[in-house]
């Protein structure tokens, strides 16, 4: 294969990723990424990782893409843009991170992915391809950097220039060579806003998060309520936590996605705190049922909820903008 076929088939990818709905696309060449391995490790070791254990087991292949793609040439990463300008919450209603406001973004990225799958196929049937999106042992934040999707910001997340970072990463592995991107370069500078906005100082001065602190850990991967000390930390948080990335200078001119199912749904956008209060099992089973929300259990997110709802209404707090 010359490299003007590479480039063709390259470029014929990227449009399918384009017409799939995604609105960044970059590919780099499969490696072993040993720098992100050692980090992770240290990371781990220092307890940054909190209640999440999984984090420290197969580290080494989560460094691999072969470990999860025999023979892998090149990795493939796509953005999906999710900001939305329509928001809920303010005042003394809970806040949810703009994230979970549609449908489960795994369900949206991986239909789109399987998409770009069935082209590369079409384009050479005997090649090998696998989509995930953050589903698997994988350094999916290091990949986009190294195929020009953005840079790592200090608070992390990756940040492209013109989309800002409010954008889910979907992920193919495929046997067939193709042509590269450069690694993205890094912009933040000496700009420090995401860390001094952070609520609980989860921020670590290497990007690195201290999950134990982080209000994304608190409200979503811990398996317990939280404690009556972190409540007041929320800002009327109930799920997730967008702060580092409100005060981001590159999402100034973030745009409104282009996928409805992203989109909020008027009753949840609207619900006033004494409906969350009274939230059932089943309403919570009928407004949450496509979304990623459904990952905390009803009786821990109802908890959450009652007490951040109960401190807001109480006037000792108050949910950030």
């Amino acid at each position: 294969m010359n490299l003007q076929n590479k480039h063709e088939l390259t470029t014929l990818i990227k449009n399918k990723a384009k017409e799939a709905g995604f609105d960044l696309c970059g590919i780099a060449p499969a490696g072993i990424l040993e720098e992100n391995a050692s980090i992770l490790n240290e990371w781990c070791a220092s307890g940054m990782n909190a209640g999440m254990d999984y984090m420290s087991r197969n580290i080494d292949k989560r460094a691999d893409p072969s470990s999860l793609l025999p023979g892998v040439r090149s990795v493939i990463v796509t953005g999906l843009n999710y900001y939305t300008e329509r928001k809920q919450g303010g005042g003394e209603v809970p806040v949810m991170s703009v994230y979970a406001y549609g449908r489960d973004y795994h369900e949206v990225v991986m239909k789109k992915l399987q998409k770009v799958i069935k082209c590369i196929s079409e384009i050479d049937d005997s090649t090998t391809s696998r989509a995930f999106v953050d589903s698997v042992p994988f350094f999916e934040k290091p990949w986009a950097v190294k195929a020009g999707i953005g840079w790592q910001g200090k608070h992390s997340i990756v940040i492209n220039e013109k989309t800002g970072s409010f954008f889910f990463i979907g992920v193919i592995l495929t046997t067939l060579a193709l042509e590269y991107d450069s690694p993205a370069a890094d912009r933040c500078g000496s700009c420090n806003l995401c860390m001094e906005a952070c609520p609980t100082n989860a921020i670590n001065k290497n990007r690195t998060i201290d999950a134990g602190k982080c209000i994304a850990y608190l409200t979503i991967d811990n398996r317990n309520p939280v404690s009556d000390e972190d409540i007041e930390k929320l800002g009327g948080r109930i799920i997730g936590c967008d702060r580092c990335q409100e005060v981001c200078p590159w999402n100034r001119h973030a745009i409104h996605h282009k996928v409805p199912d992203f989109e909020i749904s008027e009753e949840l956008r609207k619900m006033t705190s004494e409906q969350w209060l009274n939230l059932s099992k089943e309403d919570y089973d009928r407004l949450f049922s496509h979304s990623a929300v459904r990952r905390r259990k009803f009786e821990v997110f109802i908890q959450n909820v009652t007490n951040v709802t109960k401190f807001l209404r109480d006037g000792n707090g108050k949910a950030d903008a």
